[in-house]
C-alpha cells in the first residue's frame, strides 16, 4: 500500500462566541490560502493551515489527512485524528482557529486505520475528550490493532490504544448543546467504516448539510482475494447505496484527494455540490 496516497447549525456567531471563550485571536485562513499551503505535497504528515470551511466547521488536518473540527458554544467534536504525527499538528490548528483543545467534548472517527487513528490516542489525552465510535471500531480502537479480516490487515500499523466510552449503533447521534453529527455504517474501506453528517449554518437561512463520507476505495494487501470472502464483499455492496443515499450539500472524505477537496477549496471546482455524494459511491462501484 502506498502511504503517500491518500462547525451542525450555530454558525459563525457561535464559533466566535468559542473563540471568546479562549481569549485567543485566531488566525484561522481562508480555504484558498490552505489549498494554496498544500499545493503539491499530500503528504500525511505536512503541516497544513487550519481554515473555516463553512459556518462553524474548520479544517484542522494535515495536507494530506483530514481532521474537522465542529464547534458550538457549549463543546466541540472532532472527526478524526490523522497519523501519530499529526497529534501536535492538528492540536496546533485547533488553537492557531481561537480554540482550546480542552474544549472538545467528544472525538469520532471515520476507521480504524492508523492514517485516520493513529493520533487519537495522544489527542483524547490532550483534549481529555471521550471517543464514540461503531462497535465495529470499537475492538480494534481499544486493542490497538486492526481487525483481521480487513483486507489491509497484513500491511497496517498498530496504534496506541484508546478508550472508547461510547459505542454507537448506526444512525446513532453525537451530539453537544444545540451540534449533532450522525453517525452512518459504511463499511466499505473497513469493516468499522463510519460516515458522517450534520448541519452547518453560516448565518440565518444559510445552512449547509456538511458529510464526512468515509474512504471508499476497496483497496487490499497482497495476496487477499475478495472472492474468498464473501462476507466483506457483501459488506461492500450494503455500504456504497449508503454512502449514495447521504445528504450531502457540501462532501468531505478522510483523504482530500479523494473527493477533490484542496481544488474545491482553491475555487477550481464548486465546494457545494448535491449529487457529490452520489458521484463519489458511483465511481467506487465502478472500481470494485
Amino acid at each position: 500500500m502506498n502511504r503517500s496516497l491518500f462547525i451542525a447549525g450555530l454558525g459563525i456567531a457561535s464559533a466566535l462566541a468559542s473563540h471568546a471563550a479562549y481569549g485567543a485571536t485566531p488566525d484561522t485562513g481562508s480555504l484558498p490560502a490552505l489549498a494554496q499551503a498544500c499545493a503539491g505535497n499530500d503528504a500525511w504528515d505536512a503541516p497544513a493551515p487550519p481554515a473555516r470551511i463553512f459556518g462553524n466547521t474548520f479544517y484542522v488536518g494535515t495536507c494530506g489527512i483530514s481532521a474537522i473540527l465542529v464547534t458550538g458554544k457549549e463543546g466541540h467534536v472532532l472527526v478524526d485524528a490523522g497519523v501519530p504525527t499529526a497529534a501536535p499538528l492538528v492540536l496546533s490548528s485547533i488553537r492557531r482557529a481561537g480554540i482550546d483543545p480542552r474544549d472538545i467534548r467528544w472525538i469520532v472517527t471515520s476507521h480504524e486505520h492508523f492514517d485516520h487513528v493513529g493520533a487519537l490516542a495522544a489527542l483524547q489525552k490532550a483534549t481529555g475528550a471521550r471517543i464514540a465510535a461503531l462497535a465495529t471500531q470499537k475492538a480494534a480502537l481499544e486493542s490497538g490493532r486492526p481487525h483481521r479480516d480487513d483486507p489491509q490487515f497484513a500491511v497496517l500499523d498498530p496504534i496506541a490504544p484508546a478508550v472508547v466510552a461510547r459505542t454507537l449503533k448506526d444512525a446513532d447521534t453525537v451530539a453537544v448543546g444545540s451540534i449533532a453529527l450522525t453517525a452512518h455504517a459504511t463499511p466499505v474501506h473497513a469493516p468499522g467504516s463510519t460516515s458522517w453528517t450534520w448541519r452547518s449554518c453560516a448565518g440565518a437561512g444559510n445552512c449547509r448539510t456538511i458529510t464526512y463520507a468515509d474512504s471508499s476505495s476497496t483497496i487490499s494487501a497482497d495476496g487477499y482475494r475478495f472472492s474468498d470472502h464473501p462476507a466483506r464483499v457483501a459488506q461492500i455492496r450494503r455500504g456504497l447505496p449508503v454512502m449514495a443515499g447521504l445528504p450531502c450539500d457540501i462532501l468531505l472524505t478522510p483523504h482530500p484527494g479523494q473527493s477533490a477537496m484542496m481544488e474545491r477549496f482553491a475555487g477550481r471546482k464548486p465546494l457545494s455540490d448535491a449529487s457529490a455524494c452520489r458521484a463519489y459511491a458511483k465511481a467506487a462501484q465502478v472500481r470494485f
